[in-house]
């Protein structure tokens, strides 16, 4: 079995809304839902902030910073139905950038997520010479989504940049009550450990199946494991650390960096028997920053 490099994964921001509605055009609660939760038609727009996040803040808060701008084909896609989603990263001369280094064994990580937690997807668009990206997408159900590109420009830093997508329609929001075990596809995954706001966090994610300890996970991008952390309110986009872990299961250990007090959402990507699967999780993070 190959050992699992050492690398920072990634960390996706997500939609919860603290006590209002975010646009676009869709009216979205907190991921433990709002009493009275109503239905809303999900709208057309395209609108993101192009200002750049402070240097103490985490990535993907706007679509342009550090010279870099994240400009999509579209904004606005059916819901349901998969469809090229293509987008181009200009660079501080106005020109696409066509080269980029590998981060986590890809030159781009694509990252959607809608705004009430769900639907979460990590895709790896392919690259055109005239540097423009593409990857087929599909926005399962109506409301409003927040796309992220992960990538690393060759020469320079690596950067997360993020913009709002809309699958118009009758929106109709996920509740997802805090959760620390998740059930798919015949396994079950336990996160065990607590966030700490201001504070590397370690968390170890167990997979079993049918009531097994599984062994013999698959590297995926060259780790066991790949944790994203969402934090509500902000849409910021959290950095997660594998501890290096050279064993191929039962157990994965990361050391989240979560910022605040709030509810997150974890989504651990992991691979066996050749096909890769997602869990996911609810989970607080208490007590005051230090």
């Amino acid at each position: 079995m190959q050992t699992a490099a050492k690398l920072s994964a990634y960390g996706v921001a997500l939609a919860l809304i603290a006590g209002g509605a975010w646009a676009v055009g869709a009216a979205v609660g907190p991921f433990e839902g709002e009493a009275g939760a109503h239905t809303e038609e999900a709208g057309h727009g395209d609108a993101h902030t192009t200002e750049a996040p402070s240097d103490d803040l985490p990535g993907g808060l706007a679509s342009s910073t550090g010279g870099y701008t994240f400009t999509p084909a579209v904004t606005t896609l059916t819901p349901g139905v998969t469809s090229t989603f293509s987008f181009r990263v200009t660079g501080r001369d106005g020109h696409a950038v066509t080269a980029y280094d590998l981060k986590h064994e890809k030159l781009m990580h694509l990252i959607v997520v809608r705004r009430d937690g769900s639907a979460f997807q990590h895709v790896h668009p392919s690259l055109a010479a005239d540097g423009t990206w593409s990857v087929p997408l599909s926005l399962p159900e109506p409301g409003s989504y927040r796309a992220f590109a992960d990538f690393a420009p060759t020469g320079d830093e690596a950067t997360t940049l993020g913009v709002d997508l809309a699958a118009p329609g009758d929106f109709r929001p996920v509740t997802h009550e805090p959760a620390r075990v998740s059930d798919v596809e015949g396994y079950q995954v336990r996160l065990d450990g607590e966030l700490l706001p201001g504070k590397a966090s370690k968390v170890t994610l167990t997979v079993t199946k049918n009531g097994t300890p599984v062994t013999d996970l698959q590297p995926y991008l060259g780790a066991y494991g790949h944790l994203v952390a969402l934090r509500g309110g902000d849409l910021a986009y959290l950095h997660v650390h594998p501890d290096g872990t050279t064993a191929a299961g039962p157990s994965v250990t990361f050391f989240a960096e979560v910022p605040s007090a709030g509810t997150y959402r974890l989504f651990l990507d992991f691979q066996h028997e050749g096909k890769v699967r997602t869990a996911e999780f609810t989970v607080p993070a208490e007590g005051a920053t230090s």
